[in-house]
C-alpha cells in the first residue's frame, strides 16, 4: 500500500516520509546492516539476515501492491536515515492485524522520526481497518516502550530471556498491541 509523502522539521533538520520504492532498496540493504551495528534494540546482529538489493525490491513490491502491508522511509537530503513496515498476514484469521518494526540510523535519533513513522504508520492502518497493531521491544529500550504506550499500545505480554545480547545476558522482549475500532 501507498501513502502521500510528508515533509517535517525537527530542529532545523528536514526530512520527509514516503512510501518505499524499489530504487531505495539498495540503499535499504545497507542502512539495514549499519542500524543494526549501532544498537542493540534490533533482533539481528550486523549482516545477519541480509538482503540484498534485489530482496528489497521483491519485498518493496509485495508490500505495494498489498493493502495490509506498508512500508514507509524517511529521507533527509535525499539521504534514506530510516524505515517502518506493517507486515500483514494473508491468513483470514490473522488479516484483521499488522506487526509493526522501525528502524533509524543513529546520528537521526532525537528527530521524531521514529515517532513520525509510527503515526503515519497508525494514520495508515486506521484508514485500512486494521483492527491490532503489534510489536516486539527490548525490555530495556524504555524510551521506545514509553512512546508506544503514549500511542495506545499496551504490554499484552513478555518472552522471557528472549534475547542473548552481546554483554553474554538474556532479556526479555515485550509484546505490546494496539487496538483499532472495533464495532
Amino acid at each position: 500500500m501507498m501513502i502521500k509523502q510528508k515533509a517535517f522539521n525537527v530542529n532545523g533538520i528536514g526530512y520527509i516520509i514516503r512510501s518505499a520504492s524499489p530504487k531505495d532498496a539498495k540503499y535499504l540493504s545497507k542502512v539495514r546492516v549499519q542500524i543494526d551495528g549501532e544498537t542493540q534494540n534490533m533482533d539481528r546482529e550486523p549482516g545477519e539476515a541480509f538482503l540484498d538489493t534485489k530482496e528489497f525490491i521483491n519485498l518493496i513490491e509485495r508490500d505495494t501492491e498489498n493493502n495490509h502491508y506498508l512500508f514507509l522511509v524517511a529521507l533527509v537530503n535525499d539521504t534514506l536515515v530510516g524505515f517502518s513496515r506493517c507486515e500483514g498476514n494473508p491468513l483470514k484469521r490473522l488479516a484483521h492485524k499488522v506487526e509493526f518494526g522501525v528502524c533509524v540510523l543513529k546520528q537521526y535519533w532525537g528527530l521524531r522520526i521514529g515517532t513520525n513513522l509510527l503515526e503515519e504508520s497508525i494514520a495508515w492502518a486506521e484508514s485500512n481497518e486494521i483492527k491490532k497493531m503489534t510489536l516486539n521491544v527490548l525490555e530495556t529500550n524504555e524510551k521506545a516502550i514509553k512512546l508506544y504506550q503514549k500511542y495506545g499500545f499496551e504490554i499484552e505480554g513478555i518472552l522471557k530471556k528472549d534475547k542473548l545480547l552481546s554483554d553474554g545476558r538474556f532479556y526479555n522482549t515485550i509484546v505490546m498491541g494496539r487496538l483499532g475500532g472495533f464495532n
